[in-house]
């Protein structure tokens, strides 16, 4: 089988983005038992990032990117194991350092109202 990226190269994440990502990924289980090797993170995450921009559902994620199954397995246990927080804080630093965060200014906003 060919790699998936020669298939779907808009989907290829570059690897000055996959180094932050793959910091906050956790490591592989060892698996006692042997078998299938798992499915590469960042091959996931491609896939992943194709059903987020599309919008297709799960089951008609192309398969060249992965089985549907395999990638929302994997989304379901990056959630559990609080993958995207982990990101989205190093995304955070990462923006503070380069840009700046006036922490000692914040403001949130809110209503409440009753649902129809």
């Amino acid at each position: 089988m060919r790699d998936f990226t020669e298939i779907h190269p808009a989907y290829r994440i570059a690897d000055e983005v996959w180094q932050p990502i793959s910091s906050a990924m956790p490591p592989e289980p060892l698996k006692l038992k042997g078998g299938r090797p798992s499915m590469d993170d960042r091959q996931a995450l491609a896939a992943l990032f194709c059903v987020l921009r599309t919008g297709c559902q799960w089951k008609a994620l192309p398969r060249s990117l992965g089985t549907s199954s395999t990638v929302h397995d994997r989304y379901q246990a990056w959630v559990d194991q609080g993958v995207f927080e982990r990101m989205w804080e190093r995304g955070l630093e990462e923006y503070a350092r380069e840009v700046g965060i006036a922490w000692d200014w914040l403001a949130m906003a809110g209503a409440r109202v009753k649902g129809p």
